[in-house]
């Protein structure tokens, strides 16, 4: 049962760490696009790759986190 436990825990900090940074990288990506002035449709393509970026880098922090934590 502990596992089952362990293992709920680091996929809800994933998927919070995920949708938390998601939030970040957007805000970020769109004041970096007009703050550089990113042409166009760029500016779509940069505001996903921070968002993304942002999330996965988040994510898996907040489920490392969580593992560590679990361990205890």
């Amino acid at each position: 049962m502990a596992r089952d436990s362990c293992l709920t825990r680091v996929t809800t900090g994933a998927a919070l760490g995920g949708a938390i940074g998601g939030a970040v990288g957007a805000v970020y990506g769109t004041y970096e696009a007009v703050r550089y002035k990113v042409p166009g449709l760029l500016k779509i393509r940069h505001i996903g790759q921070t968002t993304l970026g942002s999330a996965a880098v988040f994510g898996l922090f907040l489920g490392a986190g969580s593992l560590i934590h679990c361990g205890r």
